[in-house]
């Protein structure tokens, strides 16, 4: 039997990559089994600790941190930390699935270097900041201010792209699905 493969997703936030990771996890054959990280943000009103995230205080955050146990982890803004569990690692392994990672920039370009060749990095390019912006807009769920935020992060995150191994345009949802259930396939079939 082959070793466990790694996809990672990443983009800069509202360039779609969670919807894509979603697409992904439905393809039969891929044996692909979420990757939960870990956040101290709080969590949003439709969002299911253990499933969308592991919700944990920045302090729990921090003392996880001093202990050893992320594979992988960032202060993205001033006490808002994201990271991956060794144990959640280990435990999609033990199943004998793929992992799949939905993660920022900074952590997929961090997962790459971890997994290596046993890791397919897509890096998930809005076609613009404006574009960008207006989806953030759409979602209702962030102030002007954290918009702004994130729209400024994004511009610096974009640089990361030639990081990964492709870059997918989402541009038309449908078609960035479909390149990106394209790549992940070749990938697991190699």
């Amino acid at each position: 039997m082959a070793s466990n493969r790694v996809i990672i997703i990443s983009a800069p936030s509202g360039a779609g990559k969670t919807t894509i990771v979603q697409q992904l996890l439905q393809q039969a054959g891929f044996r692909l089994e979420f990757s939960v990280s870990a956040c101290s943000r709080r969590k949003r009103e439709h969002e299911v600790h253990g499933q969308h995230y592991y919700f944990i205080s920045a302090e729990e955050f921090r003392e996880k941190i001093a202990r050893g146990e992320f594979l992988e982890w960032e202060e993205v803004y001033e006490n808002s930390y994201y990271g991956t569990l060794k144990s959640e690692v280990e435990r999609v392994f033990s199943n004998g699935n793929n992992l799949i990672f939905d993660v920022d920039v900074v952590g997929g370009t961090h997962l790459k270097e971890h997994f290596g060749n046993d890791a397919l990095a897509v890096f998930i390019m809005p076609p613009s900041v404006e574009e960008l912006e207006h989806r953030l807009r759409l979602r209702s769920t962030d102030s002007d201010e954290a918009i702004a935020m994130r729209v400024a992060k994004a511009r610096s995150e974009m640089q990361f792209a030639d990081k990964f191994d492709i870059i997918i345009i989402n541009d038309q949802l449908e078609k960035a699905v479909e390149e990106t259930i394209a790549s992940v396939k070749q990938f697991l079939e190699n």
